[in-house]
């Protein structure tokens, strides 16, 4: 059961959202337009996630990728356009809420709480973020912390942890609401090739599991490991959108991004 949400249109009770799913997209954006009094950030941005896909997002600082993922979650609202999840207007539903029917999010800064342990931060992922009930919950956080590597530390407090593991908590946070979409916003940055390594293979998993993500990251090395789409935004615009190489060799791509092609 995905619950009782709200959308532009009135309460949809959850399972009609699922109902409502078709050609397998699960997450869509349509005509997104958001500015900041006279700055445009975002410019009739049209984008859509499959069931299962991974969709790496790519471009250079200041293109818009962040707040596509604001809009996406719900932080943000558009000034146009629309978002739907599994079928269903969810333009103006919150961020909470689309977080309890199963769009879940990681922040480039992590964003645990400190003065709690790590168990402790998950289970409130799990209990207020994805609604599950303090069983239901207790089992849910096993889970993902054994699942994120984070068992071990389950009862060390968040601030003392060093930065792969704030970022491993991090991606736990948002597993333990059970997501059907992660929307990843570079959870590889500052970390070590071998760190970030070891996240690659945690997200993997993920994948396996049928969760559908959208990451966002500079170290495109890393994300092409995981992922098998690549969409390139620059200025607000989504200028390049396809299979990795063809994405990285886009000549739009290498003026406003790389800089030189790769081959």
């Amino acid at each position: 059961m995905l619950g009782t949400v709200e959308s532009g249109e009135g309460r949809l009770p959850g399972p009609q959202i699922g109902a409502a799913h078709t050609e397998g997209i699960v997450l869509s954006a349509e005509g997104i337009v958001k500015r900041f009094g006279a700055l445009t950030v975002l410019d009739n941005v049209a984008f859509a996630l499959s069931r299962g896909e991974a969709v790496g997002v790519v471009g250079p600082n200041g293109a818009g990728k962040t707040t596509l993922l604001s809009v996406l979650m719900g932080a943000l609202e558009p000034t146009a356009g629309s978002v739907h999840y599994l079928g269903q207007n969810v333009t103006r539903l919150p961020a909470a809420e689309r977080c309890r029917v199963g769009i879940a999010r990681t922040h480039q800064v992590p964003k645990s709480f400190s003065g709690m342990t790590v168990f402790e931060n998950a289970l409130v992922a799990a209990q207020h973020g994805g609604g599950h009930r303090a069983s239901e919950a207790y089992d849910r956080v096993v889970e993902t912390l054994r699942l994120t590597g984070m068992l071990r530390v389950a009862n060390r407090r968040a601030e003392t942890l060093g930065l792969l593991d704030r970022k491993r908590l991090e991606l736990a946070r948002a597993v333990a609401t059970d997501p059907k979409v992660l929307l990843l916003d570079e959870i590889g940055g500052g970390l070590t090739d071998g760190e970030a390594g070891e996240l690659v293979s945690t997200i993997k998993v993920l994948r396996e599991r049928g969760i559908a993500l959208v990451w966002i990251e500079h170290i495109v090395h890393v994300l092409v490991q995981v992922t098998e789409r690549l969409v390139c935004l620059d200025s607000g615009k989504i200028v390049a959108d396809g299979k990795p190489r063809d994405v990285m060799k886009h000549p739009d791509v290498v003026r406003a991004y790389l800089g030189s092609a790769v081959g």
